[in-house]
């Protein structure tokens, strides 16, 4: 992986282009009103990733990179992604799409839900210790001269992600203020590049487990933070367990208004406000965005949580309900 940086930001052109080359594969997830969730001051909508095809956002950000990466004449037969799970799903189907070869490298204890979803996609999943990811992948790439679609450190990923941002401004002018979920920070880093060039008056607001809270501390520090991976794999969101790059952090500090950190107690609450009153399925990752909100302290105004993701394991999902 001993490749060219591109560390250029990623433009609302680029986010345009995007929307473009995924349009056919993707959901255009609906804005949903979530009279149930707002009030008079702070109308609430609801931005639903869960309905994507693998249930996640990532899906975005895997068709964007493999379009742009098969558009020339050196176009892949192997593409290589490391993962907690969605990434992974989405390349896997974005992959089988384009009638590649998909090799997926996945940590331990990522759940078995996302394992066995991405092994249906026709994925060869590769199992590893924690924090061995990148290094894996590295060798995977060397072996079979497969082009490596990263989860969030790459410019077209990032863009893929922004075309949320994309159809929140072009559904919602008026918002006023976007809570997204932060880990590696491509969706956060996309969706504030959109909403910054479209909604210029609205604020966004990352979100992160407190467990986790490696962005929240760099954002403060004007630095990245580096927590270990057994401090960050405390949280129950083991979608929100990866640091911010170089890139996406760049993102960050430009596009971010503030960070909001959330207690566990606060994310398991939401995932089951979602499915109580939104009849929304929501992994703990997705719901810490109507966690915030709950926490308060957000401008007034039209205000939209983002659902990134609802892939969450039967019996995790059952406990969470049963509290």
């Amino acid at each position: 992986m001993h490749q060219t940086r591109d560390m250029r930001l990623v433009t609302i052109d680029d986010v345009r282009a995007a929307a473009a080359r995924i349009r056919g594969n993707v959901v255009r997830t609906p804005l949903l009103p979530a009279a149930w969730g707002g009030d008079a001051e702070r109308p609430l909508w609801v931005k639903p990733e869960s309905l994507q095809p693998i249930g996640a956002f990532k899906v975005r950000g895997a068709f964007n990179a493999i379009a742009a990466a098969t558009a020339g004449p050196a176009a892949p037969t192997d593409v290589v992604a490391y993962s907690s799970g969605n990434h992974a799903q989405a390349v896997a189907y974005a992959a089988a799409a384009y009638g590649l070869r998909a090799h997926i490298v996945m940590p331990e204890e990522t759940p078995e839900v996302k394992v066995a979803a991405t092994r249906d996609h026709g994925a060869r999943v590769v199992l590893c210790g924690a924090g061995q990811r990148e290094s894996v992948a590295a060798q995977i790439v060397a072996e079979t001269g497969g082009t490596l679609i990263p989860p969030f450190d790459h410019r077209d990923v990032i863009a893929g992600q922004g075309t949320i941002g994309l159809e929140i401004a072009e559904d919602l002018p008026s918002v006023r203020t976007v809570l997204v979920p932060v880990s590696g920070g491509g969706l956060a880093s996309g969706t504030g590049v959109a909403i910054r060039a479209l909604c210029p008056r609205a604020e966004v607001f990352g979100v992160e487990p407190e467990l986790a809270a490696d962005t929240a501390e760099g954002l403060r520090r004007g630095h990245r933070a580096d927590w270990s991976v057994a401090d960050r794999n405390r949280t129950i969101a083991d979608g929100l367990r990866s640091q911010p790059s170089e890139l996406t952090f760049a993102h960050l500090q430009q596009v971010l208004d503030g960070i909001i950190t959330v207690s566990e107690d606060e994310i398991r609450s939401a995932v089951r406000e979602f499915a109580y009153r939104a009849h929304l399925v929501s992994e703990p990752s997705g719901a810490v965005a109507l966690a915030a909100l709950r926490r308060g302290g957000t401008p007034p105004g039209e205000t939209v949580v983002i659902l990134s993701g609802g892939n969450i394991e039967p019996v995790m999902l059952r406990q969470i309900l049963a509290e």
